[in-house]
């Protein structure tokens, strides 16, 4: 099926981007920053990524994409435009009106799984700044596989973080 890696809010430190995008490039199907890497929109680094801007980016980054990712749609933001700090109806709207079945996002600093009617929203937490309970630097991968998503955070030591392993049934599947 399908794998994507996702990372965020890595504020100015451009050599951990650059040594998770050297450790999955061609290892995973896609690549997504969400937002909040203080990276110029022109570094040659993104050439492999979706990137969003995020509150704190420079100019020049879209406020959202829209990626077929297999049998998966993913709607990508920072989240800072549709109030992730204080709930996620905004954001699960956004997902829901675009036809999305992942909604990627950042901004809170903190790890968010969880499948709401439908929809798969992931925070990968931030690789730089961790904020919340989850004392960890960390990023996100998601597989795809015939009938579940299995999703698996790591810490910037690329080490799995056994606590923060997730699995969701995927839309249209059933479990016959």
């Amino acid at each position: 099926m399908s794998e994507i890696l996702v990372i965020s809010d890595s504020h100015g430190d451009r050599s951990i981007v650059e040594e998770v995008r050297d450790r999955y490039k061609g290892k995973v199907d896609f690549l997504f920053h969400n937002g909040d890497s203080e990276i110029s929109p022109g570094d040659p680094l993104w050439k492999d990524f979706y990137v969003v801007g995020g509150n704190v980016d420079f100019s020049g980054f879209s406020d959202e994409h829209l990626v077929n990712v297999g049998k998966e749609v993913a709607f990508q933001t920072h989240g800072h435009l549709f109030g992730v700090k204080f709930d996620m109806n905004h954001l699960w709207l956004a997902a829901y009106e675009r036809g999305a079945s992942i909604s990627l996002f950042g901004h809170t600093h903190q790890i968010y799984c969880e499948q709401h009617k439908g929809i798969l929203f992931l925070n990968p937490g931030s690789i730089s700044y961790f904020r919340g309970h989850i004392r960890e630097k960390t990023y996100a991968l998601l597989d795809f596989q015939d009938k579940i998503t299995k999703v698996q955070y790591y810490n910037r030591s690329h080490e799995p973080l056994k606590e923060l392993q997730f699995e969701f049934q995927r839309r249209g599947a059933t479990n016959e």
